[in-house]
């Protein structure tokens, strides 16, 4: 049987959910919404999950989530470090207080994943449909530098609550050609999308797919991250310190030079996350629904 690999990037310090939304119960017994995600994927063969954290949270995360996967799969803990970079400059590293991003984030799970992998957002419900889809092609798909990637329309992913941040997805034929993170927020009748990297703000629709981070890697992706790191470090510092290291751009980089290739699945399993704690209850509603209808069991790893 094939190893696969789920990576989920739990290391967000939640700023505007107020707390750390990752280890925010969403039922009765205490479970996350990682806990969802880690269910379906062993039941779609993956067997080993790499949960990539701030290291003062590792107590945190073996106590509870870590405590129920026992005997279920094989779990594994990364830390997302500052210093953990390609370019290691004492000066820049004691001037940051925050994580480089989420392509950092996946780069710190190298030591651990030695086989194809997918990434997810720790605070997002994906469903049954979107992890088979990823194992399907993981397994299936014998081409390096070709990816997969999960997208789901603006709808389905926006809260009511305020905005968002999302890859905006330009797909043709099935592949996906442009991803463009963006802060993405309704005024009056339009749906606004921001690039977070100074572009000008478009329009999007209702049924504009948006990447919510979830994606199926072969393991030649960690030589496209270091690269990519290598290149944002060798910026202007005042740049280097203010922004991110963001996925969608690792991706549309390596997209533009055509080095890669990703098809993408869009899928109609129900997503489900929070941006904001008054999302919290409609959660904790969606979820109940989904026990109630038999797509999971009442109590989830009794």
């Amino acid at each position: 049987m094939q190893d696969l690999t789920l990576v989920v990037m739990a290391a967000g310090m939640g700023s505007r959910f107020g707390g750390l939304k990752q280890l925010e119960p969403v039922d009765d017994d205490g479970n996350f919404l990682l806990d969802y995600s880690v269910y379906d994927a062993i039941k779609v063969g993956f067997n080993k999950v790499v949960f990539v954290i701030k290291e003062e949270l590792l107590d945190d995360f073996k106590n509870t989530v870590g405590k129920r996967l026992n005997n279920k799969i094989k779990v594994e803990y990364a830390f997302q470090k500052l210093e953990d970079i390609p370019y290691y400059d004492l000066n820049i590293i004691k001037k940051r207080s925050k994580p480089w991003g989420t392509t950092q984030a996946i780069y710190c799970s190298k030591d651990y994943v030695k086989e194809s992998f997918a990434v997810i957002n720790a605070d997002d419900f994906y469903g049954y449909n979107a992890f088979k889809e990823v194992a399907d092609f993981l397994k299936n798909d014998k081409q390096d530098y070709n990816y997969v990637a999960i997208p789901y329309e603006y709808s389905k992913t926006a809260s009511d609550c305020g905005a968002v941040k999302r890859g905006v997805c330009e797909i043709i034929d099935g592949k996906l050609k442009k991803i463009i993170e963006c802060s993405i927020m309704r005024d009056n009748d339009k749906i606004i999308a921001t690039p977070l990297d100074g572009r000008e703000p478009f329009e999007i629709k209702e049924n504009t797919l948006v990447s919510m981070n979830m994606f199926g890697f072969k393991n030649d992706f960690y030589e496209l991250l270091k690269k990519d790191m290598e290149n944002y470090f060798k910026q202007d510092k005042k740049i280097i310190l203010s922004n991110e290291i963001l996925l969608p751009d690792c991706l549309e980089n390596n997209l533009e030079n055509g080095k890669i290739e990703i098809v993408c699945k869009p899928v109609s399993s129900e997503w489900i996350g929070m941006t904001y704690k008054e999302d919290l209850p409609i959660v904790n509603k969606k979820i109940l629904k989904l026990k109630e209808e038999g797509s999971y069991p009442k109590h989830l790893w009794k």
